[in-house]
């Protein structure tokens, strides 16, 4: 069992989503974590205590006074728990989280708690995308609270939008890739790059691709996780990023190789899963390009190989890290990537495979290393595969 000896302390808030809290408490009691429950009062309108309390097989608290008059010692269970999960969570929970309000007992509990705390969001579209709650997520993130989702699909209000629960089967495997982190990369360095680039034509239009910043994004907390330092310079993205990330911010290639090529030589570790433009207009105008013909030709200039210079100058104790997102010859391809950019290892996905790629949740990779060593993986949700990524770089950090 998984989980073995792992005391979680489960928090359920007012969603229609809490009916899968049910579920999420018996997955985690069958991998043998110790599941204590905690309702607001709002939740107990979805899902029966009863119900929660039979599958956890602890009784399910709900107010700061108990029934027998008897005060619920917040700091007492706070202590108790290695990680505080809340799912699902509300937009109200969550507002009242990142502004400090404790108004009930999960939110005393959570004001007091030790360990880690981990939140599934699960409302309407709109209410996610709302900027206040947006902005909430933000501060939540900021001081590294772990975030699951939300996902897109079918919501009870008929709309079909992000706000939906996360599965509680993949819930589960977060909450096992927490427990699993090993802190075998403490205080090494590592840059990180992630997203698009934009290159401008004028001041108001730009050449840039899909890349969401989601792998990077992903990477990096995955090597916050085991300790690492971690710096990551990132094109336009709209991700929020966790303060024990250092965010460097840029716009065009040329911004991003001037990072890099700066950062590199004090980093142990260097994962490029940015996706830079290869080419960049020669001549952007200053002024916006008015539409006067049919046909508007730009001449474009080869942008700089940051991998390629990267590799150039590495030492032999630093680590280097490529992507190849490729259409045909994939494995071809890469293994041509890996030897002539002096690399390590190289992160391989198809577009050919459905759900990899750009901004999708979700990717499957194959990793080539420097010794030709091959292994591929299924289908995974991202911040499974960055765990895949970074586990496969602690071992060639140790050969």
């Amino acid at each position: 069992m998984r989980l073995s000896g792992k005391n979680v302390l489960l928090g359920v808030t007012g969603s229609i989503s809490a009916y899968k809290a049910a579920e999420l408490c018996r997955l985690l009691v069958k991998e043998g974590a110790n599941v204590k429950v905690i309702m607001t009062s709002a939740a107990a309108d979805f899902i029966s205590p009863l119900t929660l309390s039979t599958l956890s097989k602890n009784k399910v608290e709900l107010h700061m006074v108990n029934q027998d008059y008897f005060w619920n010692n917040h700091v007492e269970l706070g202590l108790w728990a290695n990680l505080f999960l809340i799912a699902p969570i509300s937009a109200n929970t969550i507002a009242k989280m990142a502004n400090g309000i404790s108004d009930n007992l999960l939110l005393t509990v959570f004001l007091s708690a030790k360990c880690s705390t981990m939140i599934a969001p699960a409302m309407d579209h709109d209410m996610y995308l709302h900027p206040a709650t947006q902005t909430n997520l933000k501060i939540l993130a900021s001081r590294n609270t772990f975030i699951i989702g939300p996902e897109k699909g079918e919501l009870a209000s008929g709309l079909i939008g992000e706000g939906r629960l996360t599965e509680p089967s993949q819930i589960l495997i977060e909450v096992i890739n927490f427990f699993k982190n090993t802190g075998k990369l403490k205080d090494k360095k590592i840059l990180v790059t992630a997203g698009p680039t934009r290159e401008p034509i004028d001041p108001v239009r730009f050449i840039s691709n899909h890349s969401s910043g989601k792998m990077g994004v992903s990477l990096a907390t995955a090597f916050v996780n085991e300790g690492a330092v971690v710096t990551l310079v990132a094109g336009p993205i709209q991700l929020t990023i966790p303060s024990s990330i250092k965010l460097i911010s840029v716009e065009t290639a040329d911004e991003m190789y001037q990072q890099c090529i700066q950062l590199f030589p004090d980093a142990d570790i260097a994962v490029m899963a940015a996706a830079v433009a290869d080419y960049t207009p020669s001549n952007p105008a200053d002024i916006k390009v008015k539409k006067k013909q049919d046909d508007l030709n730009l001449l474009m200039t080869k942008t700089i190989d940051i991998l390629a210079e990267c590799g150039k100058i590495k030492k032999a104790h630093q680590l280097l890290i490529g992507f190849a997102l490729e259409t045909d010859h994939e494995l071809e391809n890469a293994k041509d990537k890996l030897e002539r950019k002096n690399l390590d290892l190289i992160v391989l996905n198809s577009l050919k495979d459905e759900g990899a790629g750009f901004a999708t949740d979700t990717n499957k990779i194959t990793l080539i290393d420097r010794n030709n060593n091959i292994k591929e993986f299924p289908l995974k949700n991202k911040n499974d595969v960055a765990i895949d990524i970074v586990q496969k770089i602690i071992e060639l950090s140790n050969e």
